[in-house]
Protein backbone atom coordinates (compact mmCIF):
# COMPACT_ATOMS: atom_id res chain seq x y z
CA UNK A 1 0.00 0.00 0.00
CA UNK A 2 1.12 3.44 -0.80
CA UNK A 3 1.29 6.58 1.39
CA UNK A 4 -1.94 8.01 -0.43
CA UNK A 5 -3.83 4.65 -0.55
CA UNK A 6 -3.43 4.79 3.33
CA UNK A 7 -3.94 7.89 4.05
CA UNK A 8 -6.86 7.97 2.12
CA UNK A 9 -8.31 4.86 3.97
CA UNK A 10 -7.21 6.51 7.21
CA UNK A 11 -9.04 9.50 6.31
CA UNK A 12 -12.26 7.41 5.78
CA UNK A 13 -11.88 5.49 8.76
CA UNK A 14 -11.96 9.01 10.94
CA UNK A 15 -14.65 10.30 9.43
CA UNK A 16 -16.91 7.35 9.76
CA UNK A 17 -16.07 7.37 13.48
CA UNK A 18 -17.07 11.09 13.68
CA UNK A 19 -20.01 10.70 12.09
CA UNK A 20 -21.89 7.33 14.16
CA UNK A 21 -24.76 7.56 15.65
CA UNK A 22 -23.74 8.93 19.40
CA UNK A 23 -24.83 5.88 20.71
CA UNK A 24 -22.23 3.83 18.81
CA UNK A 25 -19.72 6.13 19.81
CA UNK A 26 -20.64 5.49 23.74
CA UNK A 27 -18.21 1.87 23.68
CA UNK A 28 -18.53 1.95 27.49
CA UNK A 29 -22.51 1.22 27.76
CA UNK A 30 -25.09 2.67 26.11
CA UNK A 31 -26.28 6.28 26.82
CA UNK A 32 -28.79 7.10 28.40
CA UNK A 33 -31.85 8.68 26.70
CA UNK A 34 -33.20 11.81 27.40
CA UNK A 35 -36.13 12.68 28.70
CA UNK A 36 -35.97 9.78 31.01
CA UNK A 37 -35.08 9.00 34.65
CA UNK A 38 -30.94 9.40 35.04
CA UNK A 39 -29.80 5.87 36.37
CA UNK A 40 -28.86 6.24 40.15
CA UNK A 41 -26.05 5.56 41.46
CA UNK A 42 -24.26 5.43 45.19
CA UNK A 43 -20.72 6.74 45.22
CA UNK A 44 -17.83 7.61 47.32
CA UNK A 45 -15.99 11.12 47.10
CA UNK A 46 -15.10 14.73 48.34
CA UNK A 47 -16.34 17.83 48.32
CA UNK A 48 -14.03 20.43 47.91
CA UNK A 49 -11.07 17.65 49.43
CA UNK A 50 -13.03 17.03 52.42
CA UNK A 51 -14.47 13.24 51.70
CA UNK A 52 -18.21 12.60 52.04
CA UNK A 53 -20.55 9.81 52.89
CA UNK A 54 -21.48 8.50 49.44
CA UNK A 55 -23.67 10.38 47.79
CA UNK A 56 -26.64 9.23 45.40
CA UNK A 57 -28.75 10.98 42.40
CA UNK A 58 -31.37 11.86 45.28
CA UNK A 59 -28.48 13.55 47.64
CA UNK A 60 -29.36 16.65 44.69
CA UNK A 61 -33.05 15.96 44.42
CA UNK A 62 -34.93 19.53 44.00
CA UNK A 63 -31.96 20.67 42.19
CA UNK A 64 -30.55 20.74 38.79
CA UNK A 65 -26.94 19.00 38.73
CA UNK A 66 -24.79 18.64 35.97
CA UNK A 67 -23.10 15.23 36.07
CA UNK A 68 -19.97 15.37 34.49
CA UNK A 69 -17.32 12.45 33.48
CA UNK A 70 -13.46 12.65 33.42
CA UNK A 71 -10.51 10.26 32.22
CA UNK A 72 -8.30 10.99 35.53
CA UNK A 73 -7.57 13.75 37.85
CA UNK A 74 -4.21 16.04 37.16
CA UNK A 75 -4.21 15.87 33.52
CA UNK A 76 -4.41 18.62 31.56
CA UNK A 77 -7.14 18.19 29.69
CA UNK A 78 -9.31 17.15 32.96
CA UNK A 79 -7.98 20.39 35.24
CA UNK A 80 -9.21 22.63 32.55
CA UNK A 81 -12.24 21.54 32.50
CA UNK A 82 -12.76 21.21 36.17
CA UNK A 83 -11.30 25.25 36.48
CA UNK A 84 -14.21 25.66 33.90
CA UNK A 85 -16.88 24.22 35.82
CA UNK A 86 -15.21 25.91 38.81
CA UNK A 87 -15.30 29.33 37.38
CA UNK A 88 -18.74 29.28 36.82
CA UNK A 89 -19.85 27.75 40.25
CA UNK A 90 -21.33 30.39 41.21
CA UNK A 91 -23.29 31.10 38.35
CA UNK A 92 -24.59 27.28 38.34
CA UNK A 93 -25.38 27.67 42.12
CA UNK A 94 -27.27 30.75 41.43
CA UNK A 95 -29.35 28.83 38.91
CA UNK A 96 -30.36 26.23 41.90
CA UNK A 97 -27.77 24.29 40.19
CA UNK A 98 -25.03 22.04 41.38
CA UNK A 99 -21.88 20.41 39.73
CA UNK A 100 -20.50 16.51 39.99
CA UNK A 101 -17.89 15.45 37.99
CA UNK A 102 -17.23 11.57 38.58
CA UNK A 103 -13.67 9.60 37.27
CA UNK A 104 -12.16 6.31 38.03
CA UNK A 105 -10.08 7.49 40.50
CA UNK A 106 -9.84 7.26 44.28
CA UNK A 107 -10.90 9.39 47.09
CA UNK A 108 -7.77 10.27 48.06
CA UNK A 109 -6.60 11.10 44.74
CA UNK A 110 -9.95 13.49 44.80
CA UNK A 111 -9.01 14.90 47.58
CA UNK A 112 -5.86 15.95 46.26
CA UNK A 113 -7.00 17.39 42.86
CA UNK A 114 -9.60 19.09 45.07
CA UNK A 115 -6.69 20.40 47.46
CA UNK A 116 -4.31 21.62 44.56
CA UNK A 117 -6.71 22.86 42.19
CA UNK A 118 -9.11 24.83 44.53
CA UNK A 119 -11.87 22.97 43.25
CA UNK A 120 -15.45 23.49 45.50
CA UNK A 121 -17.58 20.82 43.65
CA UNK A 122 -18.40 17.07 44.29
CA UNK A 123 -15.87 14.75 42.56
CA UNK A 124 -17.18 11.12 42.37
CA UNK A 125 -14.78 8.15 42.95
CA UNK A 126 -15.99 5.16 40.36
CA UNK A 127 -13.06 2.50 39.97
CA UNK A 128 -14.68 -0.15 38.65
CA UNK A 129 -16.74 1.90 35.69
CA UNK A 130 -20.22 0.64 37.23
CA UNK A 131 -21.89 4.29 37.38
CA UNK A 132 -19.87 5.08 33.87
CA UNK A 133 -20.94 2.23 32.06
CA UNK A 134 -24.51 3.21 33.47
CA UNK A 135 -24.19 6.55 31.08
CA UNK A 136 -22.49 4.71 28.57
CA UNK A 137 -19.30 7.05 29.84
CA UNK A 138 -16.70 3.72 30.39
CA UNK A 139 -13.21 2.90 28.08
CA UNK A 140 -11.75 0.85 30.73
CA UNK A 141 -9.58 1.70 32.51
CA UNK A 142 -11.15 5.55 32.39
CA UNK A 143 -14.27 7.42 31.88
CA UNK A 144 -14.88 9.23 29.00
CA UNK A 145 -15.82 12.84 29.01
CA UNK A 146 -19.50 13.21 29.00
CA UNK A 147 -21.35 15.91 30.42
CA UNK A 148 -25.43 15.47 31.59
CA UNK A 149 -27.83 17.75 32.26
CA UNK A 150 -30.00 16.76 35.21
CA UNK A 151 -33.05 18.36 36.17
CA UNK A 152 -34.48 18.71 39.69
CA UNK A 153 -37.27 15.59 39.56
CA UNK A 154 -33.90 13.39 38.46
CA UNK A 155 -34.67 13.86 34.41
CA UNK A 156 -32.07 13.71 31.73
CA UNK A 157 -32.29 17.18 30.11
CA UNK A 158 -29.06 17.33 27.92
CA UNK A 159 -26.15 15.25 27.09
CA UNK A 160 -22.56 15.99 25.59
CA UNK A 161 -20.60 13.22 24.17
CA UNK A 162 -16.39 13.59 23.31
CA UNK A 163 -16.73 16.69 25.19
CA UNK A 164 -13.83 19.12 24.92
CA UNK A 165 -12.66 21.35 27.85
CA UNK A 166 -11.84 24.53 27.02
CA UNK A 167 -15.41 26.22 27.10
CA UNK A 168 -17.52 23.52 28.42
CA UNK A 169 -18.80 24.63 31.03
CA UNK A 170 -19.69 28.22 29.45
CA UNK A 171 -21.52 25.85 26.91
CA UNK A 172 -23.52 23.71 29.92
CA UNK A 173 -24.15 26.95 31.55
CA UNK A 174 -26.20 28.19 28.48
CA UNK A 175 -27.96 25.28 27.89
CA UNK A 176 -28.88 25.53 31.95
CA UNK A 177 -30.48 28.74 31.37
CA UNK A 178 -32.18 27.70 28.08
CA UNK A 179 -33.62 24.82 29.83
CA UNK A 180 -35.11 26.57 32.97
CA UNK A 181 -36.22 29.28 30.25
CA UNK A 182 -38.30 26.70 28.11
Amino acid sequence: MNRREFLGISLAGALTWFWKPQTARALGGKLPELGVAAPDFNLPGTIGGTTTPNLSLDSWRGQWLVLYFYPRDFTSGCTIEAHGFQDALADFKGRNCEIAAISADSVDDHESFCTSEGLGFTLLSDPDGVVSRDYGSWMAPYSLRHTFLIDPEGLLRARWTGVRPVGHAQEVLSTLIAEQNS
